[in-house]
């Protein structure tokens, strides 16, 4: 690609750091852009993002062809909007005299999307179909349920995992390349006595998954792994990429990064970012290792660029931010500031109880409120789901309207599943999951005649027009002939045509009748469907549409939302995890207290521990203007009568020092008797109790 002169300099607006992470590497006379590998650790609210994509667009403007660019991201959305941002700074660079390519990245996506591609381009070295299913966590639970049942585990004596729990250690066994003995003694220590027979499991779940040509998410890492530790396969599709981009690499597993270093073993190209200090989700197989040994994997070390000027809180909120994470035993010391940014201390308030938590989070919401700050513009965050159920209850009293971060995915919606089933298994007809959940809509249909007729079809090299020939039972026969016509139709029509999105609309008028029969809200989960249809558009082929869905689905479905929100403005519930990430003029952080940061069930490991100071760290970074820490000074137990007053005392967090405390405002707020504001004398006058105690003795 050409590069046009520039008119202006794109990079003006980075600061220092910023430009240098920008701009690393060099190009000799008359070669290419190279680098080797960079770490730039990126402090919260830094910058992060708008460094990235002018680091990818830098590489543009300096000859880098964007085919030879692969970037990749933890969710779809942070691909596409890195995509935007960069092709915007790369048109103003080149002052629109040089035509970009159409997609501006080809290789921008999650590791899993760019996984997929990889996989079925060398499907025949891996030894796979092309055609493969990609499973989303709810049809891997069903399947692993399956095998479990069908191997007689469910009716063991004793208590047998459940199907959820099964996945969750196949897929840390997975992500974390520990062994089954050793992922259960650490995370699973009460199913040890099972482990024979969950490694019998994991095997039949494993061929079942092969014989019905099908990957869950988990398999997509693990094959590219695979692929590229091959030594020729590996260097050839490192080959084809002279910069490989990483972000949020804290969040990496250990088979995400085997995959990095297996690509550029020699990290000429490589770029990762990410912040040491934010990484919360070792619960989802992350290695923090990963970024901190990182400049050590290569000769020599990588090159390190810290950023530290914040953009987002006042230096208050930082200082005491500062001050927490520079206890943590092994980091990336940084320092964050803020130019000309100040406000209030953040508060560090105790409390009575639980109530007196609410009622302090609810006033205080209610009078920032009042001096002109949007509810949508304050977050009340917490370390467990839970932990908010008291304050949900004042605040549907209270008539304050509220959203909840978390929940069921769009995919997870019953009504949604069926449908995309339905393609799944014209997609691939040795697809069981996506076959017994299409045939089970139908009247009369269990799991028996599901599992007769799904043999009928193996039998029949698993043509859909042998379905003609089976026999169903008697209630559902009338409907018969339209499903097998259906089904064949789909299934002959290429799914690579480029009008296949029509087949949705078909689809969903067979599946009218049953979504009617089912299922109550029906409007409502119309409307689900139609948003889907509407989403097909987007994508060139059903294999693509599918795969992308499962992978990265949109967060929420109509039925699962509650009542539609009327108001204009909304309070922000939040687990911190959740919030990662967001930011909000002010927080406040509930149960500040040891159980809650740290965990109780964090405290048997120092590790565990150092990650529970970085989610603290994390929740406090979340603030940019206020910011406030409440912990209870006692804990009601629950299972007692109404009017019962047993509890326990909350211990100071650990986290929260003298140190610590020094940068904070303190505050307490307490009721009385009657459940009001806390009573407190009118008198000034002060009674000497401390010498009368010593003049006893």
């Amino acid at each position: 690609m050409q590069v046009a002169e520039r008119l202006d300099d794109y990079l003006d607006m980075l600061n220092p750091g910023q430009r240098r992470a920008a701009e690393y590497g060099q190009q000799p006379q008359g070669s290419h852009f190279t680098s080797g590998p960079l770490l730039v650790i990126a402090g919260a609210g830094t910058g992060k993002t708008m460094t990235l994509a002018h680091r990818v667009a830098h590489l543009i403007v300096q000859g880098v062809s964007p085919e030879r660019i692969l970037l990749l991201t933890f969710t779809r959305r942070a691909a596409q909007e890195m995509t935007r941002r960069v092709d915007a700074i790369v048109r103003r660079a080149l002052d629109g005299k040089n035509a970009l390519p159409a997609g501006v990245l080809p290789w921008s996506g999650t590791f899993h999307s760019v996984a997929n591609r990889l996989l079925r381009r060398f499907a025949p070295n891996l030894g796979l179909d092309p055609g493969f299913s990609v499973l989303d966590r709810g049809d891997a639970a069903d399947l692993i349920d399956v095998t479990r049942h069908d191997l007689g585990l469910s009716k063991k004596s004793r208590r047998f995992p459940k199907k959820d729990t099964c996945l969750a250690i196949y897929s840390r066994r997975v992500n974390t390349q520990l062994s089954l003995e050793e992922v259960l003694a650490e995370s699973y220590p009460w199913c040890a006595d099972w482990e024979q027979e969950l490694r019998e499991l994991f095997r039949g779940y494993v061929a079942r998954k092969q014989h019905h040509m099908a990957l869950d998410y988990d398999d997509l890492l693990l094959y590219w792994n695979h692929l590229v530790a091959d030594a020729e396969l590996g260097a050839e599709i490192g080959s084809w990429f002279d910069h490989v981009l990483v972000d949020e690499y804290q969040d990496t597993n250990v088979v995400q990064a085997q995959i990095l270093r297996a690509l550029k073993p020699d990290g000429e190209g490589v770029t990762v970012v990410g912040d040491d200090a934010q990484s919360i989700y070792s619960f989802r197989a992350a290695e923090v290792e990963n970024i901190l040994g990182f400049p050590d994997q290569f000769m020599p070390t990588a090159e390190v660029i810290s950023l530290e000027q914040n953009y987002r809180s006042t230096q208050e909120i930082l200082d005491s931010a500062n001050c927490l994470i520079a206890e943590s035993e092994r980091q990336y010391r940084k320092n964050l500031f803020a130019d000309n940014k100040r406000g209030a201390r953040p508060v560090y308030v105790t409390v009575e109880d639980g109530d007196a938590e609410t009622e302090f989070v609810v006033e205080s919401i209610l009078a920032n409120r009042e001096a002109g700050m949007r509810l949508m513009d304050q977050a009340v965050l917490f370390r467990g789901s839970h932990h908010s159920d008291r304050l949900e209850l004042e605040l549907v009293r209270r008539n304050i309207p509220y959203v909840k971060y978390g929940g069921l995915k769009f995919l997870e919606a019953a009504h949604v599943k069926d449908l995309l089933a339905v393609l799944k298994w014209a997609d691939n007809p040795r697809n069981r999951i996506a076959a017994f959940r299409v045939l089970k809509l139908l009247q009369g249909f269990g799991p028996s005649w599901a599992a007769r007729c799904y043999e009928q079809l193996e039998a029949r090299d698993f043509l859909f027009t042998a379905l003609r020939d089976f026999r169903p039972p008697p209630a559902s026969a009338e409907d018969w002939p339209a499903f097998c016509e259906l089904m064949a139709g789909l299934a002959a029509q290429e799914a690579a045509d480029a009008g296949w999105q029509a087949q949705l609309p078909q689809v969903r008028r067979w599946y009218r009748p049953h979504l009617e029969r089912l299922y109550d809200g029906v409007d409502t989960r119309e409307a689900d469907l139609e948003q889907l249809e509407q989403i097909s558009g987007r994508y060139a082929t059903r294999e693509r549409f599918l795969t992308e869905l499962t992978l990265d689905p949109p967060s929420a479905a109509g039925d699962l939302s509650g009542d539609p929100l009327l108001d204009e403005d909304y309070l922000v519930l939040s687990t911190v995890h959740s919030a990662k990430g967001q930011e909000w003029e002010a927080v406040f952080l509930l149960n500040v207290s040891d159980g809650s940061f740290p965990s109780e069930f964090a405290t048997g490991k120092p590790a565990l521990i150092e990650e529970e100071r970085r989610l603290l760290y994390v929740a406090m970074t979340r603030a940019k203007q206020s910011l406030s820490l409440v912990a209870p000074l006692r804990y009601h137990v629950t299972q007692q009568r109404r009017d019962g007053d047993k509890h326990v005392y909350g211990a100071r967090s650990r986290f929260v020092s003298d140190v610590l405390l020094a940068t904070m405002q303190r505050g307490f707020h307490g009721r009385d008797a009657t459940g009001g504001q806390r009573a407190g004398s009118r008198s000034d006058k002060r009674i000497d109790v401390a010498s009368r105690m010593r003049d006893m003795w």
